[in-house]
């Protein structure tokens, strides 16, 4: 049974330059190195043309290089081959820097809080890309990163809410016009975009206080992300996904997208596409804009581009 290519190498005498640069590219394919010169990658690996650019490269530089598949004919020797692949240390050494980073998170503050998650998550993402044979260790490092960013999360928005169990009842938006709008100050993801759906789509004239607990909303308004508030997480959805389904608007494929990267960015779950991008940009504003008022006026801004790009690309 085929299941590797293996790049056989003899490099030419006195030329460490070529030796350092071929070892840092074929290292970062993640191949497995069977005996000195000798490396293999699984057939099917997205990487696996790596081999074949080493190959033109050592041959250019007048070293011997050739790949070919490998014929493993018995388990034994398809199991060492494979062993050559174990990211059980890797993964264990980034569980230890996840439960440091966890230890720490609460003294770092928001910005470097964050910025230790995403460079965790892009070393988790490194380390995944090259698991030919994933298993338990990829699991657990994942559970792992997914508890860190559930206490960064926490950090960065306070008081995030719980979901609750009950049914999502369609509203009459004329009900809900000329209203003034309450939710946790210190805005995010689900809050920004919430606050844009309501002005945008529910209630034009629209007024928001930003608070910093329940009881300080200011009577009469509508309160919105927060426990025991109207429009909350509720089973499983976000609070924009909530209020799409309440106002009747969760039919729309554009406002529907947007929703995907919300719930992704503030609950987890199905990775989207944009949602980087999005996070990206949110992080961006909460740098230099000032107070949640003009952060939710640049937000909006950004959520006015998304619905017009994602609009485009919906079926008429």
């Amino acid at each position: 049974m085929s299941e590797f290519l293996a790049l056989m190498t003899s490099l030419p005498t006195g030329n460490s330059t070529l030796r350092m640069r071929l070892w840092r590219a074929l290292k970062q394919t993640g191949c497995g190195v069977l005996r000195d010169g000798v490396y293999v990658l699984p057939i099917g690996a997205p990487q696996a043309a790596a081999l074949a650019e080493a190959e033109s490269e050592l041959k250019s530089a007048g070293g011997f290089a050739m790949t070919v598949e490998l014929n493993l004919r018995a388990p034994a020797q398809v199991e060492h081959v494979r062993a050559l692949f174990d990211r059980s240390r890797e993964y264990g050494e980034l569980v230890r820097k996840i439960g440091a980073a966890r230890a720490t998170l609460g003294r770092l503050g928001k910005r470097k809080a964050d910025t230790v998650v995403q460079r965790l998550r892009g070393s988790l993402e490194d380390l995944a890309a090259i698991d030919f044979f994933a298993g338990q260790a990829q699991l657990q490092a994942k559970d792992a990163m997914a508890a860190l960013e559930r206490e960064a999360q926490e950090l960065r928005s306070p008081g995030e809410p719980h979901s609750a169990k009950r049914k999502i009842t369609r509203l009459d938006p004329a009900k809900y016009r000329n209203r003034t709008w309450a939710t946790r100050k210190d805005l995010w993801v689900d809050r920004l975009a919430s606050a844009w759906l309501i002005k945008r789509f529910i209630d034009r004239n629209a007024k928001f206080s930003w608070i910093v607990r329940p009881r300080d909303r200011p009577k009469g308004s509508v309160g919105f992300d927060f426990d025991g508030a109207p429009f909350t997480h509720v089973d499983g959805r976000v609070t924009f996904e909530v209020l799409l389904a309440s106002f009747g608007l969760d039919d729309d494929p554009a406002l529907a997208s947007i929703g995907h990267a919300v719930h992704f960015l503030d609950a987890g779950g199905i990775p989207v596409a944009d949602a980087k991008g999005l996070e990206t940009m949110l992080r961006g504003i909460k740098a230099k804009a000032r107070g949640d008022d003009g952060v939710a006026l640049e937000a909006s801004k950004v959520f006015d581009f998304f619905y017009s790009a994602y609009a485009q690309k919906s079926p008429t």
